[in-house]
């Protein structure tokens, strides 16, 4: 590592901002761009070093991806999902609960997690005050569903898309590696889900009659729209699909699916950017500047290759060790600054171990990240917007009451993932 003051200077930058981003007194965006800011201020990174660092593959997906998801949520076709899967579960809520958490888990994989719960919650309130019963379990399903479900692509979890733009992993190396995994997950956390809930709910048979008297055609806002809008998403995620053998990034994709809707729907640019959060693309640029800082002064290279010497450089003790490190962390922090920091840390040990093919390491990673969110309510971005969602409506998501049960259900889901990446990719 070289000069000593930039090493501590950049080591305490990091940490002050992490530390104040968990305990969320400050907006985390105010924080990573401040704490950016610093790094280049004080000669840690130039300029031009600080902008290198940003990876405007992630920041171009996700501003594509949220202009799209925007224009289309105005033809009401998600809220159309949930009326319609309430209906084919005949008011029934446990059955509501399974079939909510399964359109949530699709459309986590399709869109991504916090765009789905912004989409799906509102409709469950709705179903909930129906049938008069408590909303909490079918909330708690779904955001583990939008957790789960947002694990299996490159596109459903910012995890992944960080993963992906960082190593050119593509759409279907997720899919291939990953979904086989999800599902069983997802089967196995439904199953759970019905046991721990199945005596929970009481629902009068006039009630349930409620659920069916729904027009789900009546969700349908704007019927031109969601036939422009279904068309363009279509022909993005089939981009998604072929866009390594197209030879094109995924951020090239999303943002030419986004300029395709807006024109054939004719709408307005400030409209649909509107749509874009913008809190979160530079919570993005500031973050990816603060964990350059460390890459710069050589700090990630240091904790490398202190890992390398506790793993031996074995691939099943250091694949385990970070699928198990990223659950237990990104239960208790935000997966997103989390997984920007393992990343170089990753390349690097591959690197200084002299790992030829680290791929597993990556599914690792995205495994314990994505699912390691399930854990409390503060370990992933969909499961803070659920909250603040439900605490509007007057119902108080605590902190314990939501990881007795999640955590566990998270365990297990990482002891499921532990089996599969032992058995396929470690031994």
């Amino acid at each position: 590592m070289e000069g000593n003051s930039q090493v501590i200077l950049a080591s305490v930058v990091f940490l002050l901002s992490y530390a104040i981003i968990i305990s969320e007194k400050i907006h985390r965006t105010v924080v990573a761009l401040f704490g950016a800011m610093v790094l280049i201020i004080t000669g840690i990174l130039h300029q031009e070093e600080a902008i290198h660092h940003i990876d405007f593959n992630t920041i171009g997906l996700l501003v594509g991806m949220m202009i799209i998801v925007g224009i289309t949520r105005r033809s009401g076709v998600f809220e159309y999902l949930a009326v319609k899967s309430a209906k084919l579960s005949k008011g029934e809520p446990v059955a509501i609960m399974v079939a909510l958490s399964v359109i949530t888990a699709v459309l986590s994989a399709l869109l991504d997690n916090v765009t789905t719960v912004l989409l799906i919650v509102p409709v469950t309130f709705s179903i909930a005050r129906s049938l008069e019963i408590n909303p909490m379990p079918i909330l708690i399903a779904e955001v583990l569903s939008s957790n789960i479900g947002g694990t299996s692509t490159l596109i459903g979890d910012p995890p992944n898309i960080m993963i992906g733009s960082a190593v050119g992993l593509g759409f279907m190396d997720f899919v291939v590696n990953l979904l086989p995994v999800v599902i069983v997950i997802m089967v196995v956390t439904i199953f759970l889900l019905k046991l721990i809930y199945r005596k929970s709910f009481n629902v009068r048979e006039e009630l349930k009659q409620n659920i069916m008297a729904l027009n789900e055609n009546d969700e349908i806002k704007d019927p031109k729209l969601l036939k422009q809008s279904l068309f363009v998403l279509a022909l993005t995620i089939g981009g998604f699909l072929l866009h390594q053998y197209l030879h094109l990034e995924s951020a090239t994709i999303a943002l030419a699916g986004a300029a395709l809707l807006l024109l054939v729907t004719r709408e307005e640019p400030e409209h649909a950017l509107e749509a874009v959060e913008w809190p979160v693309i530079f919570f993005f640029a500031g973050l990816f500047i603060l964990v350059g800082g460390l890459v710069e002064v050589g700090v990630i290279e240091w904790i490398a290759a202190k890992a390398l010497e506790i793993t031996g450089g074995e691939l099943l003790t250091t694949g385990m060790l970070i699928l198990w490190l990223s659950a237990i962390a990104s239960a208790f922090v935000d997966n997103i600054p989390f997984v920007a920091t393992m990343i170089p840390l990753i390349q690097d040990m591959g690197r200084l171990g002299g790992m030829t093919n680290l791929e597993p390491l990556w599914w690792a990673l995205s495994l314990g990240a994505c699912l390691g969110g399930n854990g409390t309510i503060i370990g992933a971005s969909a499961n803070v917007v659920v909250a603040g969602m439900a605490e509007k409506q007057g119902i108080k998501f605590t902190f314990l009451g939501f990881m007795k049960v999640a955590f566990p259900l998270m365990i297990v889901s990482i002891i499921i993932s532990s089996v599969y990446l032992y058995f396929f990719y470690f031994i």
